[in-house]
Order: C-alpha cells, then structure tokens, then sequence
C-alpha cells in the first residue's frame, strides 16, 4: 500500500460471535480480500452498558428479544488471550490488527498490546475522559462521526488535540448510525464538509447494503473505508445481517484499488499508451471515391473517409481540394501528399 492509497478497514466487529475459531477465519477472509486492517470491538459489557439498557432496535431485529443488551453484549466480549490470539494470526496472515475500544480500561489493554492506531467509536465521541484519555497516547487517531453534528465533531477533535493528538494524526470518518443505512440518508457530501471546514483527512464508515457507497467515497475523496463482514449473514447476532459476505469484501476492495488506478494521473487530456496503439485502427484517412486521372483538380466529392487512419487525416480536407493529381489514383486507394501537387 502507497501513502496515496485508501485504507481499507475490514470491520468484523462483534461478528465473531464470541468464538476465537470463528473470529481467526475472520481474520484469514480480510486478508485473502485484500484489507488492509481487520478490526474488531474491545470492551466489557459491566463498563459499557447498564444492567436494565435496552437493546437498540435493530439489535431486536436480530438478536433474541427478550435479552437486555448487557446480556447481548456479554457473549461478545474477547479476552485478552483472544486478543493476543488474533494479533499473533494478522501478523501471519499479513493483516495489520485494530480494535475498537469502548472505556479506558480497553484503550490501555490495546495500547499494552502495542497498537498504534486507536479507532473511537461514533457513540464514544462526547466521551471526554475516553477521548482525553487516546488523545494522551499521541498516536494515529480515526475517529467516526455517526449521529454527531459538526460542533460535537470539532468539539471532540478540540479535545484530542490538547491532549497532545495532532490533527495530523486523526482521520474523521463520516458516517449514518443505521443498521442498515438508508441510501437517502447517507449524504455523502457531509465528508467532504468535513474535511473542508476542519481542513482534515476524512474517510466513510459504511453502514448500507452493497458497496457502491464505499466505491463512490473514494472517488470523492476518502482516505480510509470501514465496512463490516461476516462469514455468513444468516448467523446469528446483532451486525451479521447489515454486513458484508467474504467475497462481497473482496469485490468492494478490488472496486476500490481499481478506481484509485482511474482517478489518478496527472489531468492532461493526452492520448494514452494503449489509445495510441489503437489510433490507427479507430481514426480513419481521406480514400478516393473514384479514379482521380492524372492532372485531374481534387474536388470534395472525389474523395472520402474510411478506416485505417494511415494517411492524410480528413481534418485537412481544405487544404487538399484544389490540388491536382500527380498520377493516377486508383478508386478506393489512400491519398498521399506524394501524389498531389
């Protein structure tokens, strides 16, 4: 990966289901995908969630309903030996390890284990000791914006900031806390306000079906994607159904390296290598509709345009009626300036 290509963080979330077996082949489908980041969610449900919270609706939909989120949320929970599991596996698989953490507890497990990019969480982004306590870290910083205005957002980069994060070091991600987002409410555009009022690097964390959101937000600009997956989306718990399958992944990430060749470049409108070897084939030449005798006066009539474009380009027609004949000219052969005067 070059330092102008995006980074593309495949999200396995809480997608694991609890299970380091399932959360390793996680791990190996980011990789064989093409991600540049596996991430999942570090955090206890006791420091995350009241006993009586209720889940969030489509935490309903997809889960068992008569559960409170803590109880959710408890069967999710990684270890740190599951950590450390899943960091030694990225390091094999060449993948590089990142996880969310939701209390500060979490953000110094992952800082122990030596992480040097910390990601908060849109719900996390009003909570100031959270955010003091990453922004004391003074490491790369990638901060989602789901349900946040543009003061929270400047409020919480204001936070970081003097807590010894520079703006340098954190990417904004915009974002629709909606599981799945409606694409009438993705309003792609609040990236790019983002970035232009806050002068800082953005990115898109991805919530809809598919994945032309992603594929258009690099092309508008984003440095960095997010989209969840899941080995199955008939699995059960809360984010399977709203994610992406393996080969879905790959498709989106393939997409996406392929928009970055096409948007690059340097602007001019010049022929390309492979236009150049096609020119001749496509473009075509001034032939004679007739035999032009010789001494004959070239008229406009005498004369037509087809493939290939190996001689006299038909853009300077003007200049060759009126010239005459030096010899004969065959019906359907190519005019040459050799045979004009």
């Amino acid at each position: 990966m070059n330092s102008t290509s995006t980074l593309i963080i495949a999200e396995a979330g809480v997608n694991h289901n609890g299970d380091i077996g399932m959360a390793l082949q996680l791990v190996d489908a980011a990789a064989e995908a093409g991600a540049d980041f596996v991430k999942f969610q570090t955090f206890s449900a006791e420091r995350l969630v009241t006993p009586s919270a209720p889940k969030a609706a489509y935490q309903n939909w997809t889960t068992e309903v008569p559960e409170s989120q803590q109880a959710m949320l408890r069967r999710l929970e990684l270890t740190r030996e599951m950590h450390e599991t899943l960091i030694t596996h990225c390091n094999k698989r060449g993948i590089e390890f990142l996880s969310t953490a939701f209390d500060i507890e979490s953000v110094d497990l992952l800082a122990e284990l030596g992480l040097e990019r910390f990601k908060i969480p849109s719900g996390e982004i009003t909570n100031l000791p959270c955010l003091r306590h990453i922004g004391h870290l003074s490491k790369e910083v990638i901060l989602s914006s789901g349900m946040a205005t543009m003061e929270e957002i400047k409020a919480a980069v204001l936070v970081l900031e003097e807590a010894g994060t520079s703006r340098k070091q954190m990417t904004i991600l915009h974002c629709t806390t909606a599981y799945p987002t409606p694409m009438a409410d993705v309003n792609l555009r609040a990236m790019l306000t983002i970035r232009d009022e806050l002068g800082m690097k953005v990115g898109y964390s991805d919530h809809t079906k598919g994945i032309e959101v992603s594929v258009a937000a690099v092309t508008m600009g984003a440095r960095v994607i997010e989209k969840h997956f899941t080995l199955d989306r008939d699995l059960p718990g809360p984010d399977h159904k709203a994610s992406l399958e393996p080969e879905e992944l790959k498709t989106m990430i393939d997409s996406i390296r392929n928009v970055e060749k096409a948007i690059c470049g340097n602007g001019k409108k010049v022929p390309s290598p492979g236009e150049l070897k096609n020119k001749i084939h496509a473009r075509k030449s001034l032939y004679a509709a007739k035999t032009i005798r010789k001494g004959e006066v070239i008229k406009e009539d005498d004369l037509m345009t087809l493939r290939p474009g190996a001689g006299i380009d038909p853009m300077n027609l003007p200049k060759i009626i009126g010239k005459k004949a030096i010899e004969t000219i065959d019906i359907g052969s190519l005019l040459s300036y050799k045979n004009l005067t």
